[in-house]
């Protein structure tokens, strides 16, 4: 089955892309970033921040602006049966070029996952200027993804002293 990825949700104050492969089969159909109930993705982002979950994702979205974080993913479109990065076929990146190009201030990327790294600097890469930006591969948060909690918002952490 062919699927798409979501729009960016970016801004002007964003200064980090994190960047995964492409959405699964649950946040394309509720069309939110990191829908999964067990993916770790926002509880991650909001432990590394010593807050307290928020539930609701336009509050989630709000929280990662404000921290200067944007969400987007390496692919556009694939084809793809389920949510495993395994099974990605016929990908096709998004335009890196033109979001750069419209947020200058984007310095950091982080890859959500091996898949999202290595697509975006075989695919990708080649045609941009990185030379001003801090790249980070991080492990999955995905529920695929088999490394425990503890251990994934470690690793987070131990790259991310910043957030």
């Amino acid at each position: 089955m062919r699927v798409q990825s979501f729009s960016p949700i970016v801004n002007d104050q964003s200064n980090k892309l994190i960047l995964g492969s492409m959405p699964g089969v649950v946040s394309l159909v509720q069309h939110q970033y990191y829908a999964h109930p067990r993916n770790h993705f926002w509880r991650i982002l909001y432990d590394l921040n010593q807050l307290q979950l928020e539930t609701d994702y336009d509050q989630r979205i709000a929280f990662a602006s404000s921290k200067g974080i944007g969400l987007w993913d390496v692919l556009g479109e694939c084809v793809r049966e389920g949510s495993l990065d395994s099974n990605i076929q016929e990908a096709v990146p998004n335009d890196f070029v033109s979001l750069f190009a419209s947020y200058p201030h984007i310095t950091h990327l982080l890859f959500n996952g091996t898949k999202a790294y290595e697509v975006f600097m075989r695919q990708v890469a080649p045609h941009l200027d990185l030379e001003h930006m801090t790249l980070y591969k991080l492990p999955s948060t995905s529920p695929a993804n088999t490394m425990s909690y503890a251990r994934k918002l470690e690793a987070w952490r131990n790259e991310i002293v910043w957030i």
